[in-house]
């Protein structure tokens, strides 16, 4: 039998070498020039910095479904953060956040004496809580939608409070509205609001607490070298610039792909673009469903600094008092926000590879909305300095003269990209977007195509998009 995948993103490679494991052909179309889709670099003048994901997390995850495609885990050097990273706010103080539990409850009583019990009734909670939710619903897939309702996972939704969003979860165990930000505001990791995800999401900042937090030597998009190296090592087929311009449909079936070289016949094929896009592949076929609710998008600023930051941690939120107000502009109003939380990466801190010596790299995150509602030509250039001068005030003394080299995207090149609305994350974790709601590996009614990414469940975020591909893999082993 023989697969075509289209796409190279992480998701599409790690089903190849599934695919590759059990027998099959598999040939790779990506429209651009090289694989990865979000997970990549910029480069430039010996600079080399993350472009996507920066956050490592479930690395236990990642390294078990990387032994079953065939990488050992001496392959990848993973670095713990620690601590995992720092919240700075306006009026100059500090909370850490730590996997640590001894040195997580120091901190607690230094800023928020009085949360300390709460945090341990967190913990002590969320550990069965973890383990209940992975099983029910990171560990399986619904394409048979009966499977999701049934009496265990019904009560373990209940238990998980899937009725609540993260941001009221988070309320039952800590009093200090910073708190309750500190352990809910990690939606954002998967494009989501804290007030809008529900709390089965709560998993995201627990698994913080029980997994830490990594960084891959060399960047997280170092990866998918590795991949690639698999990839031709097992016979994988890879056709870089080469879009698929439509699916070739037959009756009920998906028999290939239409490609710049003609048409491509396949036993079965694999759609790895973001999900509501596969639309456009469909000859005469009606959208989908019009209300998929996008994830957010994202500002992003890659800096390459011409010195470095030793009193930087690698990870930095840059909180506001008015982080509510932040959500709302993102997710309700779909304004440009004006008094946002920032996040920063600064890999240089471990990993001096990544710049000339004596140089260094910064990456700079704000939540923003995706869509069209903002002018994002008109704007990008001031709203880059506005968040750049924040920074050289609140972590960054003299950033702006630092700067030799600095790309700016916005949701515009996110949905040039191809990504939904121009979010950043696949469609958004809301309930009514999450477990059996969300998209399954066979989406729709046509024999022979699948389906794996960040739309897909079980969702976005690196080892959660691993983990789909895991989930088609072994459906198409069994069928």
């Amino acid at each position: 039998m023989n697969a075509g995948i289209v796409g190279g993103g992480i998701g599409g490679l790690i089903t190849a070498l599934y695919l590759r494991k059990q027998g099959k052909e598999v040939t790779i179309y990506e429209k651009s020039s090289g694989l990865g889709g979000r997970l990549n670099f910029f480069k430039t003048e010996g600079y080399r910095i993350d472009s996507g994901p920066t956050i490592v997390l479930l690395p236990e995850m990642i390294y078990e479904i990387l032994d079953e495609i065939g990488i050992e885990r001496e392959e990848i050097e993973l670095i713990p953060c620690t601590p995992m990273y720092k919240l700075n706010y306006p009026d100059g103080s500090h909370f850490y956040k730590t996997s640590d539990l001894p040195g997580q409850l120091n901190e607690i009583s230094r800023m928020y004496p009085g949360d300390e019990q709460g945090f341990l009734r967190y913990v002590a909670d969320m550990y069965e809580r973890f383990h209940q939710g992975k099983t029910a619903f990171l560990d399986r897939s619904f394409v048979n939608k009966r499977d999701f309702w049934t009496p265990k996972n019904l009560h373990t939704l209940t238990k998980l409070k899937a009725y609540q969003s993260v941001k009221d979860f988070a309320k039952v165990y800590f009093n200090h509205p910073r708190m309750q930000e500190a352990f809910s505001f990690q939606t954002l990791y998967i494009g989501g609001s804290p007030e809008n995800s529900p709390a089965m999401y709560s998993l995201v900042p627990f698994s913080e607490h029980a997994h830490g937090i990594w960084y891959i030597k060399g960047g997280y998009a170092s990866i998918v070298d590795l991949l690639q190296r698999k990839l031709a090592e097992q016979g994988v087929e890879i056709k870089v610039n080469t879009p698929v311009n439509s699916l070739l449909i037959n009756g009920n079936a998906c028999n290939g792909v239409v490609t710049k070289e003609g048409t491509q016949m396949h036993d079965m094929v694999i759609y790895n673009g973001d999900f509501p896009g596969i639309q456009h592949l469909i000859p005469g076929r009606k959208p989908i469903k019009k209300s998929y609710q996008s994830s957010s998008g994202c500002f992003l600023l890659y800096l390459g600094l011409d010195r470095t930051y030793d009193e930087a941690d690698v990870h930095q939120f840059f909180m506001t008092d008015y982080f509510d107000a932040h959500m709302q502009e993102v997710f309700v109003r779909k304004n440009l926000p004006r008094d946002p939380a920032v996040y920063t990466f600064y890999p240089s801190k471990i990993d001096p590879s990544l710049a000339p010596e004596g140089k260094s790299v910064l990456y700079v995150l704000v939540p923003v909305p995706s869509g069209d509602t903002v002018d994002w030509e008109a704007k990008k250039e001031t709203y880059a300095d506005f968040i750049l001068q924040r920074l050289e005030d609140r972590g960054y003394p003299g950033l702006k003269k630092a700067i030799t080299w600095k790309e700016i995207r916005t949701p515009n090149d996110a949905l040039t990209d191809g990504l939904y609305q121009g979010g950043s994350f696949g469609i958004a974790p809301t309930l009514k977007q999450s477990g059996v709601f969300r998209p399954q590996i066979k989406p729709l009614p046509y024999e022979n195509l699948y389906a794996v990414g960040a739309s897909i469940h079980p969702g976005g975020g690196v080892p959660i998009v691993m983990q789909s591909a895991k989930h088609l893999a072994k459906y198409l082993e069994r069928a």
